[in-house]
């Protein structure tokens, strides 16, 4: 079976990868799709957090990793022909939110059913934002991020070690 993980991945975090990690157990194939938050301003292009997330995927051979930049997530689902959305939920908050998204997601399609995978407890208080933050800021994000990807933080807000 096919699951798509939907995200704006601004950037991937350990939290994320968690998911993923766990969802390429369950099911035969995951698609995580890179997808566009217009209610936030993106740090990285779409382009550049697909290839950030391929270079943090490679030992995972059920996962892959494309775009969908201008579509609803429903739209995506059809295109790749899933009836799976992976969510990962950190607390009440997220739940609410993305239960009330699931549900706008079947009154679009209800052929489409979301799983949510709760957070492991390390990596609950994990956000893009969050890490976006502590990045500004010069903090540690040894144990949030991938290596790549602190890399990338660093360089696109031009932080000096």
């Amino acid at each position: 079976m096919k699951a798509v993980f939907p995200g704006s991945f601004d950037p991937v975090t350990n939290g994320h990868l968690d998911i993923i990690q766990r969802a390429s157990k369950i099911f035969d194939q995951v698609i995580v799709l890179v997808m566009t938050n217009t209610s936030k301003q993106g740090l990285f292009s779409v382009a550049e957090r697909q290839a950030l997330l391929q270079e943090t995927l490679t030992a995972y051979q059920n996962v892959t990793v494309k775009t969908a930049a201008d579509h609803l997530t429903v739209q995506a689902v059809n295109q790749l022909q899933a009836r799976i959305i992976i969510r990962g939920v950190r607390n009440v908050k997220d739940f609410d939110f993305e239960k009330d998204m699931a549900i706008l997601n079947r009154k679009l399609d209800n052929k489409i059913e979301t799983l949510f995978l709760p957070s492991s407890p390390e990596f609950s208080m994990i956000s893009s934002s969050y890490i976006k933050e502590i990045a500004y800021f010069g903090g540690s994000l040894r144990k949030l991020v991938p290596a790549s990807v602190e890399v990338a933080l660093k360089k696109r807000l031009k932080i000096n070690e």
